[in-house]
């Protein structure tokens, strides 16, 4: 019998955006986002997240976001597979910019309303030009609830884990430029791939996807 397989997709977004995956004939199950504590570190936060996964050595598939957080479940569980999609692994994998901007808490100044708003700079960033993923964006950031953005954002840019998974696969593109591919070690490179490469590059991703989960 297949392993279930857990989901935590990337922040804010829900399961559309793995319309185009496959995870063959495994039962696939979304965690459902929680609204977080003021204080909790993206390590609480997981153990919060873990109250939804009812199985002994499950499979995680984390995306961006996601991923990030499917790394600390696995410091907290039995992982038997992990997979991360435009993801970081460790805190060394998050630019040095995004770091340098939370030293200077210059993240907090950001406006939300304007993170929140699709525009050029968002299709961009994120390495869409289709109509069809320009107007899913516009949807999953007008839906993103904003404390919740600015929770995230900020754990993102002062995460400190230093821990790498034990079992793993890292699938990440070459044009990611939220999370840009010279930080990221022990990757598969998806050639020409943005930080939307679930959506736009689904094909390629479920190959090495299933080829994973059959070793």
């Amino acid at each position: 019998m297949p392993r279930k397989i857990y989901v935590i997709s990337g922040l804010g977004v829900d399961e559309s955006v793995f319309t185009n995956l496959s995870f063959g004939k495994s039962e696939v199950v979304f965690l459902k986002w929680m609204k977080p504590s003021n204080d909790d570190t993206l390590n609480t936060y997981a153990k919060k997240l873990q109250s939804q996964i009812k199985d002994q050595n499950p499979i995680i598939v984390g995306l961006s976001f996601g991923g990030m957080l499917a790394v600390e479940l696995a410091k907290l569980m039995t992982v038997h597979k992990l997979i991360l999609l435009s993801s970081a692994k460790t805190k060394y994998e998050i630019p040095w910019y995004y770091r340098w901007a939370a030293k200077l808490n210059l993240h907090k100044a950001m406006p939300i309303a304007f993170l929140k708003k699709a525009n050029f700079i968002s299709y961009y960033c994120f390495g869409i030009a289709s109509k069809e993923n320009k107007l899913l964006l516009k949807r999953i950031l007008e839906n993103t609830d904003g404390a919740f953005l600015k929770w995230a954002i900020n754990q993102i840019v002062n995460w400190d884990n230093r821990t790498l998974p034990s079992q793993y696969i890292h699938l990440h593109g070459t044009k990611d430029r939220i999370l840009p591919k010279r930080f990221i070690e022990n990757c598969i490179v998806i050639d020409n791939a943005g930080h939307f490469m679930v959506m736009q590059n689904a094909g390629e991703i479920n190959v090495l996807i299933e080829r994973y989960l059959e070793d």
